[in-house]
């Protein structure tokens, strides 16, 4: 490894196979234990944890101890370290013989955080899963030339705060998404047009019904861009479809009838955390008395029920820390928490309905409130969902704007502008004026 090569390894900042540490830290046999438990990784010395560079002169002694402490893990394991003009870096390969043991405990990689497990959470976590994880296999039939959105990976690094290399291949090797010259599942669910083409299941579903059965349907979606297009277009969905409550305290506020917060982690949780190799896709289901959100997929091997909500062990690891590199998960292991804080704020109490092979949140919807005090004065842009003012608001901009330029600008697919421009004309806030090809947008709302 080159300064150049390490310059852009910092860059990428601390990860599922990257760790920074300003020194060999005396708990170093956790960090290597972990990463050895998981795909492998790298920890790099000289730098800090905020990706700040302060340099590490290693000695024979300091290579001597590392060595070491590789050794007295349970079973052993053979690290490298490799010198890098004042930084060191530690090279640990995923392990042969799972689960490794430092000092008689057991960690696990997890996001970019090195975690403790019990004994048996480990073991059964290695011999009921999978040991080849869907998200790290590469996948042979993703052909770079045709299949990767490189517009997508280029949002991907901006919001994860990336700066990209000179070789595209390079980004993607420190991110983890390449084996040999393949992307691996991960990369493809994020960075691919049409999610479908490669696996069926991978979309999501939405459905809106008249009752609180699925006898008669209302209305039906499924989104099969990418998985990050998916979410954001499913969510919008979800509240494109709930009431809004006025509620009057100090000042007139108005909200969301089930908390956004809540559907979010919900929906983040169903599309990171679901089983790939399973053929069933996520599932939307909003009634008039609930919202029903599952994924393919239930507790992770290792972990129980009395373990739901306080421990984390993420089925695709690999593909949490891509979301969390761009702050679509939070803290590892805390969703379910702060799913149940939002709805106990509504006075309300989510059901998690967990099986062998599913996993379900149910939010029990509310009444709308509507009291002569709390009826909302009429807008101009009243009736509007949130889209529907983001895309309103574009066009107001620029009215000569084309239904590809507003996808590319709102990071949506262009069905569902399409969508959302029927909306806009069905409720008579624009109007199209001339040919598809020279015509424009009239506004008909100020």
């Amino acid at each position: 490894m080159n300064k150049e090569e390490l310059r852009g390894l910092i860059e990428t900042g601390e990860g599922y196979t990257l760790d920074f540490k300003e020194g060999i830290p005396s708990d170093l046999g956790r960090h290597i234990c972990a990463f050895a438990n998981a795909s492998g990784g790298r920890i790099i010395l000289g730098v800090r944890d905020d990706g700040s560079a302060c340099g590490y002169k290693l000695s024979n002694a300091d290579e001597a101890k590392i060595n070491t402490t590789a050794r007295n893990l349970e079973p052993s394991v053979r690290v490298s370290v490799e010198r890098v003009g004042d930084f060191a870096v530690i090279h640990i390969p995923e392990g042969e013989n799972k689960p490794h043991s430092s000092a008689g405990q057991f960690y696990l990689r997890i996001g970019s955080t090195s975690q403790q497990l019990k004994r048996d959470e480990i073991r059964g976590f290695f011999q009921r899963e999978r040991l080849v994880r869907f998200d790290e296999k590469p996948n042979m039939e993703f052909d770079f030339g045709h299949d990767f959105y490189r517009l997508k990976f280029k949002d991907y690094l901006a919001k994860a705060g990336i700066t990209p290399l000179k070789d595209e291949a390079d980004t993607l090797r420190n991110l983890d998404l390449l084996d040999g010259g393949h992307m691996k599942n991960a990369g493809v669910l994020l960075f691919t047009h049409r999610i479908a083409k490669f696996f069926m299941g991978a979309t999501v579903v939405c459905a809106l019904y008249e009752g609180t059965d699925k006898h008669q349907i209302i209305d039906m979606k499924e989104f099969n861009a990418d998985i990050l297009s998916n979410f954001e277009n499913a969510l919008e969905y979800i509240r494109s479809k709930l009431n809004t409550n006025f509620i009057i305290k100090m000042e007139r506020t108005n909200r969301l009838e089930l908390p956004k917060e809540a559907l979010r982690e919900a929906l983040i949780n169903a599309i990171v955390h679901r089983d790939y190799f399973s053929n069933g896709h996520v599932q939307i289901d909003i009634y008039l008395d609930r919202v029903d959100i599952s994924n393919p997929g239930g507790l992770v091997s290792g972990l129980t029920r009395k373990d739901f909500g306080k421990r984390s062990m993420p089925r695709n690891p690999l593909l949490m820390d891509l979301f969390l590199r761009i702050d679509r998960v939070e803290k590892v292991g805390s969703g379910i928490g702060r799913m149940r804080k939002a709805m106990a704020e509504y006075g309300l109490k989510a059901k998690f309905d967990i099986s062998e092979g599913w996993f379900s949140v149910v939010f029990p919807r509310q009444a709308q409130i509507s009291t002569p005090q709390a009826t909302p004065q009429a807008t101009p842009q009243a009736g509007l969902t949130a889209l529907e003012l983001k895309i309103f608001g574009e066009i107001k901009n620029d009215t000569k704007i084309s239904r590809k330029a507003l996808s590319e600008k709102l990071k949506l697919s262009q069905d569902t502008v399409k969508e959302y421009l029927e909306r806009l004309r069905a409720k008579n806030a624009i109007r199209r004026v001339g040919k598809t090809s020279s015509g424009h947008w009239e506004i008909l709302r100020k």
